[in-house]
């Protein structure tokens, strides 16, 4: 029973992928980066070129941002952006239209309604509810600390 347990650790280790986290960390940084410039550029040439103040060209530029994530997820870019930088493409706003993108695409041939109207919120639902509920109850929290 014991050769069978060591062969099997062995079996474990050898398949078992080795990363390395500074060359994780680093990669996750320079993605995280470059969405962000990326942001930003777009936030300087909205403000520039249509003359819109910071918070119009800041709302502008977080629907561009989606409407990007959800197109390079559609073309099947956005999983080799994620694959390379880790957390880096998936903490971002880029990375919520993601995941609600994702399983749309993926649950496509099963219909409109059972496929993609079922799955679309599979793993942004629980996100969005919690926020808005979480979001309630502090407000109201503050609200009542407000009228005492």
């Amino acid at each position: 029973m014991e050769i069978d347990k060591k062969n099997y650790a062995d079996y474990i280790k050898e398949i078992t992928p080795v990363h390395n986290l500074w060359a994780s960390m680093g990669k996750a940084f320079i993605t995280g980066g470059l969405i962000c410039t990326l942001g930003q550029l777009i936030m300087n040439r909205v403000t520039n070129t249509w003359g819109l103040e910071a918070e119009a060209a800041g709302a502008w530029t977080s629907i561009i941002l989606v409407f990007l994530s959800a197109l390079c997820t559609g073309l099947n870019i956005y999983q080799k952006l994620v694959k390379f930088g880790g957390a880096g493409a998936l903490v971002p706003i880029t990375g919520f239209a993601n995941s609600v993108a994702a399983p749309a695409v993926e649950f496509r041939s099963e219909g409109q309604v059972f496929g993609i109207g079922v799955k679309i919120f599979t793993i942004a639902g629980p996100v969005i509810l919690y926020g808005v509920g979480v979001s309630w109850i502090l407000g109201m929290g503050y609200w009542v600390l407000q009228k005492m």
